[in-house]
């Protein structure tokens, strides 16, 4: 007689006010197997690990671990059974050092006292050794870590408990190509241990390299279960996370280049640092792509086009205006929008109406004698995200109620609304699943033919190569080359972005000053 699941969810339901957010979802996880949870922002991802985390209480269905029935009534109580969940939003505490994260709450003792420093450091040295990052230091505030090494850190202290199942939560957004190999790596660890892991990601093609089975859910139910990770097909996959074929994802470029006189002109700009000597141009109608890994420079070009970084040297130019450099207000005020990599933590009010956050940057048009239009601030956002079709049609529903995809549009909202000239994307479809995608793309497209002027940063290649227009390919710091997207590859870009080439170095702004201005 075969064994019972590690885990099994049945008939799972949860509603808050006004949502039902499970209506029936069924999940089996064995041991030793890495189990992909797959569905559309809004399907019940985020609740269903969430009550398997003990933080939502369900209101029907059962819950087994081991072939027992189980409650679920804490985190601690997950955590005691060897449940832990890793989320993409790191719950590090960034000033405490890491060996202090790892075992923050359950310090380890000698003789009923609580032993902190050396005992503490060299026991996540030890487990930082079997995650293969040996290179981190325990005594190092969280904070001072890159991404990748914070995602370490949170593995580290799931395995400082006798952890049996780890819940994975998109973990290789943040990552590079060789980061995602040693995650890879470090997962076929944990499930040669005996570890089960349930995989969540918006990648279709990681499914195929780390998983085993998948279950989709989608409006709170699953749809499928136990599929075999590396032969259903994508589009079955994808028609049932989305209940239609996706057929296009990008949207059609325009016949004829970009033209008129550039809105965006980037003369001489560099970080001390960070980035090289950078010249770019972004013409009406025009999306540049910046392509390169995790470190490359992207988001802190980005954030020093828009005034949140000063720049060591060079200027900005808006429409024939220079801005003031290191001032977001000023930015602003020529026309820039930022869409921010972390759009919870840097754009979105996650507490405030949906009004709330896509009016913020205009109020001024809403004042009358010091006091706000409520109506009209209201008539405005509502136009604004019904033109991007942001749903619910509802601009008072909290933000945080929203998907992924429609928080996103949100911010496109805030801009749109603000009338900004040009449009700054630092990885726009993080945490977005296929199908929003898609309507984010087609989205972008068509600000960009209505007139503005795009610079996108994103880490897949080739979401950078099927929406913009024009490439620059960074490299450490530096532009490597620079084409038309339709003139290069997958290949071609990561061949560019992973080693020092000699045509890369022929092509670098330093070899050929101002090279990169069109």
């Amino acid at each position: 007689m075969a064994p019972p699941p590690l885990l099994s969810m049945s008939g799972i339901t949860k509603s808050f006010p006004g949502v039902r957010a499970l209506a029936g979802v069924d999940l089996d996880v064995q041991a030793g197997e890495v189990h992909c949870l797959l569905g559309q922002n809004g399907a019940g991802k985020s609740t269903l690990i969430k009550t398997l985390a003990g933080a939502h209480q369900p209101d029907g269905g059962t819950i087994h671990w081991r072939g027992e029935p189980v409650s679920l009534r804490s985190p601690i109580a997950a955590m005691r059974l060897g449940i832990a969940t890793i989320y993409q939003d790191f719950d590090l505490v960034e000033h405490l050092p890491v060996a202090e994260n790892v075992y923050l709450g359950h310090e380890p003792t000698a003789a009923g006292f609580v032993v902190r420093g050396r005992a503490a450091r060299a026991a996540t040295a030890r487990l930082l050794k079997r995650l293969g990052h040996p290179e981190i230091d325990p005594s190092q505030p969280v904070g001072e870590l890159s991404a990748a090494q914070q995602q370490i850190v949170s593995m580290a202290r799931a395995l400082s408990h006798e952890v049996r199942l780890i819940v994975m939560d998109e973990p290789s957004a943040a990552l590079d190509p060789d980061e995602v190999d040693n995650l890879f790596r470090i997962v076929d660890s944990l499930t040669a241990d005996g570890v089960a892991v349930v995989y969540i990601s918006h990648r279709l093609e990681e499914i195929r390299r780390i998983g085993d089975r998948v279950t989709v859910l989608k409006d709170g139910r699953s749809v499928a279960g136990g599929l075999p990770a590396k032969s259903t097909p994508t589009h079955e996959i994808v028609a049932l996370m989305t209940g239609r074929q996706v057929e296009q994802v990008f949207p059609d470029r325009p016949a004829s280049d970009a033209g008129g006189a550039p809105v965006l002109e980037v003369h001489g700009l560099s970080r001390q640092g960070e980035f090289a000597t950078l010249d770019l141009q972004v013409r009406p109608g025009e999306i540049v792509g910046l392509a390169g890994l995790v470190g490359s420079g992207r988001s802190e070009i980005l954030e020093t086009i828009y005034g949140a970084r000063k720049p060591t040297a060079g200027h900005i130019v808006v429409d024939g205006h220079k801005v003031r450099p290191g001032s977001v207000r000023a930015a602003v005020r020529a026309g820039l929008g930022l869409a921010p990599e972390e759009r919870k933590a840097q754009a979105l009010l996650m507490l405030e109406s949906v009004t709330r956050n896509v009016s913020v940057s205009s109020l001024s048009r809403f004042s009358r004698g010091g006091w706000i239009d409520r109506r009209a601030e209201r008539e405005a956002a509502h136009a604004a995200t019904r033109e991007l079709s942001l749903r619910p049609d509802n601009p008072a529903v909290p933000v945080r109620t929203l998907s992924g995809g429609n928080q996103q549009k949100a911010v496109l909202g805030r801009w749109l609304l603000r009338g900004c000239r040009v449009l700054l994307l630092d990885e726009p479809t993080r945490g977005v699943d296929v199908g929003a995608r898609a309507e984010l793309y087609a989205v972008i497209r068509r600000l960009a033919d209505e007139g503005l002027a795009v610079l996108l940063v994103s880490s897949e290649v080739p979401e950078v190569l099927g929406l913009a227009d024009r490439v620059l390919v960074l490299r450490e710091g530096r532009v490597v080359h620079t084409a038309p997207a339709v003139e290069l590859d997958e290949h071609r870009v990561l061949d560019l972005v992973m080693q020092a080439s000699p045509e890369a170095a022929e092509d670098s702004p330093v070899a050929h000053e101002g090279s990169l201005a069109s």
